[in-house]
């Protein structure tokens, strides 16, 4: 495949040319074409261009799933610059750590969650911040109503030199952005965050070859059951997560097909949206497809257009996908990938799915099962880590050396990412899961380093250790147990204590659903923790 003269955004500017009068975004009711979208982009991109973005600048998008969200990213990449993705809930000692590792001068946030860019821009002297509200690019009367009946969340905001509104500068801007020249393979297009082994998350970066590599391997897996004539899909994802936003541009925006975007994950109004635009695309975890197969009010709606429905991020049970193939008639399909790697396989739509495999490697991708202390390839079937390589990702995290140096290794003449997932591959080619690295825990749609909350833990006055696992839930895929060992003169010190230590520094997923208190921790002759046997107790118990 050659992708060395192509970028994320071209393949959508074509859509954009092709069917101008479609509808691209349906969000909270209002309907945006692809020529007002694209319009909206380039406003935007003139609008930041003008307050002084230039090339490779770092832009963080600390924000939810909104129609803001897709014009900065398109906006940002338009201009050369690297967008820098996070999740909207993070606290301020979350987002300072990351502006200042990524050196990032422009945050495009919430008014929701502008207090926590202020406190970064206290300690760190931001040059743009770009607040929004959840309404700003709504129709004047639903904003009346919803201010009306008090359905608008807002923030308090303060005016500052370096403080501009969205919709102000979007307003005042022409859609006329300088043409920039862009080198696809060197030029960076995003840097994404993710959990770190050390404590710290680790910043993975990635060129337009990156993302527009598994882009154009998905929409040939889906290119065929697309309806041309126009089809829909719902996003209920967060778009600042890699499998989101590569599902969005492969299976939406780049067909030009219609994407209901859902701010937050609440399950009537996914299931009333389904319903009211007869959606036939769907991405979610198998926490979301759970709680609409136990909503008491499902046979309300009627969900029958829903046809190609894929889940990831974490382990699909056989008794959802079960159930949701008794419900809709159709089966669940997965997808699977990191951070680091981009979306890596998928279950293919000309056979029945099965539940066990996380689907076929994408074309552009090369795995290896291997014995993790030999790295030398186990046969068909049996269980290995899984290794990842491809000519056109990154080998490397951001200005992280050591993490690098345990994530990655070389075998030959490639360079190849340790999922730290253990697997095994089938006859026919495909992946089958079967256990996951002890550091990594998945709750809902995240995966969180047991590692950060450790560090976090253990930077309280009174904690001389700690250990975090995941406890299994099938609600909710695994609840997370902190086991703390304290400081011979701690007093008064409870998990209440150190939950609101936690509450202050951690976003409200990190925080630990358990806390115990031990004398001691086991450890390795060279006084490494070792977590795994902390995750089979609990197994243990759990069985009991």
């Amino acid at each position: 495949m050659g992708y060395s003269k192509t970028y994320t955004f071209t393949a959508f500017a074509e859509v954009c040319q092709k069917y101008p009068e479609r509808i691209a975004l349906i969000y909270l009711g209002r309907r945006f074409s692809y020529r007002f979208l694209m319009q909206l982009i380039d406003k935007f991109a003139t609008a930041l261009h003008r307050l002084g973005v230039g090339h490779q600048d770092k832009v963080m998008i600390y924000m939810g799933n909104s129609p803001q969200w897709v014009i900065a990213n398109f906006a940002i990449q338009k201009l050369g610059a690297v967008v820098v993705p996070v999740s909207p809930i993070y606290t301020s000692h979350e987002l300072l750590y990351m502006v200042k590792d990524a050196g990032v001068e422009t945050v495009i946030c919430m008014d929701t969650n502008f207090g926590y860019v202020k406190e970064v821009d206290r300690q760190y002297p931001l040059k743009r911040i770009i607040v929004t509200n959840l309404t700003d690019l709504l129709y004047t009367w639903q904003k009346i109503f919803g201010t009306l009946v008090d359905r608008i969340p807002r923030g308090s905001t303060v005016k500052g030199e370096n403080i501009y509104s969205f919709s102000d500068i979007l307003r005042a801007a022409p859609p006329e952005p300088p043409a920039v020249e862009i080198d696809a393979v060197n030029d960076l297009a995003y840097i994404m965050y993710t959990g770190g082994t050390t404590g710290f998350p680790k910043g993975v970066p990635g060129s337009h070859v990156s993302e527009v590599s598994y882009i154009d391997d998905v929409m040939e897996v889906f290119r065929d059951y697309i309806d041309p004539n126009g089809d829909t899909m719902i996003m209920v994802n967060p778009l600042f997560h890699i499998m989101a936003k590569g599902f969005l541009l492969a299976a939406g925006l780049n067909f030009g097909i219609t994407t209901v975007l859902m701010p937050v994950p609440e399950v009537d109004a996914v299931l009333r949206e389904i319903e009211r635009f007869k959606v036939r695309w769907m991405l979610g975890v198998p926490a979301l497809y759970r709680m609409i197969l136990e909503n008491d009010r499902l046979t309300d709606y009627d969900i029958s257009s829903l046809e190609y429905c894929y889940c990831g991020g974490d382990v699909l049970p056989g008794e959802i996908f079960k159930r949701w193939r008794e419900l809709t008639h159709h089966p669940l399909y997965q997808v699977y990938g990191s951070t680091e790697v981009g979306h890596l396989t998928y279950s293919r739509l000309d056979r029945e799915p099965d539940p066990r495999t996380v689907g076929a490697v994408l074309s552009s991708r090369r795995c290896l099962v291997v014995d993790p202390e030999t790295l030398k390839e186990v046969a068909v079937g049996e269980t290995g880590e899984l290794l990842v390589t491809s000519e056109y990702t990154n080998k490397s995290y951001w200005n992280k050396p050591e993490e690098t140096e345990l994530s990655y290794v070389r075998i030959g003449a490639d360079i190849f990412y340790r999922m730290g997932d253990y697997v095994c591959l089938t006859e026919n080619g495909e992946i089958q899961f079967v256990e996951r690295t002890a550091d990594t825990i998945k709750y809902k749609a995240y995966r969180i380093s047991a590692s950060e909350i450790e560090a976090v833990l253990q930077d309280h006055p009174t904690v001389m250790g700690a250990c975090v696992v995941g406890i299994p839930d099938p609600g909710c895929g695994e609840r997370i147990k902190a086991i703390v060992v304290l400081k011979e003169d701690a007093k008064g010190v409870d998990g209440q204590t150190l939950s609101g230590w936690c509450r202050k520094r951690l976003a409200p997923y990190k925080i630990p659903h358990y806390i115990e208190f031990r004398d001691m921790l086991p450890k390795s002759k060279v006084g490494k923790l070792l977590r795994r046997e902390i995750r089979d107790e609990e197994k243990r118990k759990e069985a009991q």
